[in-house]
C-alpha cells in the first residue's frame, strides 16, 4: 500500500517544530504530502528525501522563519489547515495559497478558531484562500467544543495551542481520526462517549522517527474490489490499522466481506497489519450517521459496495461529503448513475439499492479531478462487460501514484 498521507503530513509538520532531528521512512510520494515538505523548506526547516526516506532538522516552535514567497499548499486541505495553525500561531507574517480546487474550499471553520485565540489570519471573502497571517501578540487558550467531527479542524486547534502558555482544551464528541494526539502524545481525559485533549508550550515534542503505515484510506479500494470480484484472493501489506481509521474495515465485514488479519505490530505509536481479502456475497447495511466520521474518505468506495449488496442500503449523516475536492455525494451519484445503478440521492447522503448480478455499463466517467472519485469508478469498471474511459485520471496521483499500475497488474493475473 502507498505511504499514509495523513500520517505523512503530521509526521513532517511535527519533526519540523521539535527540537530533534527526525527520520520518517516510507514517507508518502504523493502530491499533497510534498506540498507540505515544499512549504516547511519555505519555513527555513532542512528538509532532505531520498526515495522514501525524509530527513528533518528541527527548529523548534520558535524557529520557523518568514517565507520570502507565498507558501503553495498544492490541492492539499490538510498541509493549509493544519499548517496554518502552526503559522498563525508562531505570528509568522505568510501568505498561503492553494490550487483552484483548494481555493473553492472553506477555510472559515479554522479561521474562526483561530481568530479566537488571538491569531491574525484572513481570507478571501473571509472563508477562502488565499489567507493572509500576520503577527500577533500571543496566543489565548481556550476551551473549544468541535462543531463537526474534523481531524482537520482539531488539530489545527491543538497545533495552536502548542504555543499557548496555559492549555488549550479541545471538546471532541464524536471521534475523528487521532493521529495528531498519538504522534504528539498529547494529554487526554475522557468526556462522555467523546474525550477532551489538550496541548501548551508544556508538551515536548518528540521526533518522528518512524516508518509511515500503509494508508487505510488506499487499502479501502482493494478491500472492495477484492470482495465484489469473483475469485479474488488479495493480500495487502503493512496497512495501518489505527481505530479511528478502520470504519469501512468493519462496515464491510458487517456486509458480510471476508477479511484475514495477520501480522499485527506497532509502527511508532501507529498499529499495522496484513489484510487477506476474499470474494464475498454482501449484504445491504443501513449506516449509522455515528460512524461517518471514521469512514468519510472511503464512503465513496463503499458506495460501490453498495451496489453490488443483495438489497437497499442507505447513508445518511454525511453531507460532510459536499465539502471535499469536489461535491462528493453528487459526484458518485453522477458515476453510479452512468454505471446503471439504482440509487436516490439526498442532500446528506444517498439510497442505494444493490443486486449480486449488477453489471455496470461501460461509461465516460468524470473524475472532477479528484482522486477517490477515479479510483472509485474505476473499481466499479472492474465489474463491467466493457470498456470504461475515466477523465482526468492522473488525479490519483493526489493520494496513491501508483494506483493505475497496481490495477493493471492485479487484472492481469
Amino acid at each position: 500500500m502507498p505511504p499514509d498521507k495523513s500520517i505523512s503530513h503530521r509526521a513532517a509538520m511535527f519533526a519540523a517544530i521539535s527540537n530533534e532531528k527526525s527520520i520518517i521512512d516510507n514517507y508518502s510520494a504523493a502530491a499533497d504530502p510534498q506540498s507540505t515538505l515544499s512549504c516547511l523548506r519555505q519555513l527555513g526547516v532542512s528538509v532532505s528525501q531520498e526515495n522514501d526516506r525524509v530527513e528533518i532538522e528541527g527548529v523548534g516552535r520558535d524557529g520557523l522563519q518568514k517565507p520570502d514567497q507565498p507558501l503553495d499548499c498544492g490541492n492539499s486541505g490538510t498541509t493549509m489547515r493544519l499548517l496554518s495553525g502552526i503559522v498563525s500561531a508562531a505570528g509568522i507574517e505568510c501568505e498561503m495559497t492553494g490550487d483552484e480546487s483548494l481555493s473553492a474550499r472553506t477555510m472559515k471553520r479554522i479561521i474562526e478558531p483561530l481568530r479566537q485565540m488571538g491569531c491574525v489570519i484572513e481570507g478571501r471573502d473571509q472563508e477562502f484562500a488565499p489567507l493572509k497571517i500576520s503577527w500577533n501578540n500571543g496566543i489565548k487558550p481556550m476551551r473549544y467544543t468541535l462543531p463537526i467531527a474534523s481531524a482537520q479542524l482539531k488539530s489545527c486547534v491543538l497545533l495552536a495551542g502548542l504555543y499557548g502558555n496555559q492549555p488549550t482544551e479541545v471538546v471532541e464528541t464524536v471521534q475523528s481520526r487521532d493521529h495528531t494526539e498519538r504522534l504528539l502524545d498529547l494529554k487526554s481525559e475522557a468526556y462522555g462517549t467523546g474525550k477532551i485533549i489538550q496541548s501548551s508550550r508544556e508538551d515536548v515534542l518528540p521526533a518522528q522517527s518512524y516508518a509511515v503505515p500503509g494508508d487505510f484510506s488506499a487499502a479501502a479500494f482493494w478491500l472492495v474490489a477484492g470482495s465484489i470480484n469473483p475469485k479474488s484472493d488479495l493480500n495487502l501489506k503493512h496497512v495501518g490499522m489505527n481505530p479511528s481509521r478502520t470504519g469501512a474495515f468493519h462496515i464491510l465485514e458487517e456486509m458480510g466481506a471476508e477479511f484475514t488479519v495477520s501480522n499485527s505490530t506497532f509502527e511508532g505509536k501507529e498499529p499495522v497489519a496484513d489484510i487477506r481479502v476474499k470474494s464475498a456475497n454482501l449484504k445491504p447495511i443501513n449506516l449509522d450517521p455515528k460512524l461517518i466520521p471514521n469512514c468519510i474518505d472511503e464512503l465513496p468506495v463503499l458506495m460501490v459496495a453498495m451496489c453490488f449488496a443483495d438489497g437497499k442500503s442507505e447513508i445518511s449523516g454525511a453531507e460532510e461529503l459536499r465539502h471535499k475536492e469536489t461535491d462528493r455525494l453528487s459526484a458518485m451519484a453522477d458515476i453510479l448513475t452512468a454505471a446503471g445503478a439504482e440509487i436516490e440521492l439526498k442532500s446528506d447522503g444517498m439510497v442505494i439499492f444493490g443486486d449480486p448480478g449488477f453489471i455496470p455499463h461501460p461509461a465516460r466517467f468524470k473524475s472532477h479531478h479528484d482522486h477517490r472519485m477515479a479510483m472509485a469508478a474505476a473499481v466499479l469498471s472492474t465489474r463491467s462487460a466493457g470498456n470504461s474511459e475515466i477523465v482526468d485520471a492522473e488525479c490519483t496521483a493526489i493520494s496513491y501514484p501508483d494506483f493505475w499500475t497496481h490495477l493493471h497488474q492485479l487484472t492481469q493475473s
